[in-house]
């Protein structure tokens, strides 16, 4: 099987070798936004300009203009690293995993397309508990 690059996580694969691989330029490019927004400003030496670092909001307060900031860093980070992609909606949801405490965890769901390779629509969200790809 030939693969375009290594999934992350690294996991081993039987059939493949040594890495599971992605095998469509949609999973390309649906881990890089991922990583895109995951990666921190300073952590990738040859860019350090590079990643939303949506790690830095985990201990901020949940307030409508910390919500515009973050939708702002995605769309300029976007814009800049993956001109590509063009982003559609960026919301904000309330985690329902701790009865009491559904203000204190933020789910960001971030829909996009990627015209040039057909994909029209794709959900990526990203929590500070829990993260779903």
């Amino acid at each position: 099987m030939i693969g375009l690059s290594p999934k992350f996580p690294l996991l081993f694969d039987d059939y493949v070798g040594a890495y599971s691989l992605n095998t469509t330029l949609k999973e390309v490019v649906k881990q890089n936004f991922i990583n895109l927004m995951l990666t921190v400003p300073g952590e990738r030496i040859a860019a350090i300009k590079f990643g939303v670092g949506l790690r830095k909001y985990l201990f901020e307060l949940n307030t409508p203009g910390l919500q515009n900031q973050i939708a702002s860093d995605i769309q300029s980070q976007t814009n800049k690293y993956m001109s590509f992609v063009s982003l559609g909606a960026v919301s904000f949801n309330k985690s329902q995993l701790l009865n009491g405490y559904e203000d204190q965890i933020l789910i960001i769901s971030i829909t996009f397309s990627v015209p040039s390779i057909g994909v029209d629509k794709e959900i990526v969200e990203i929590g500070s508990a829990v993260q779903t790809i």
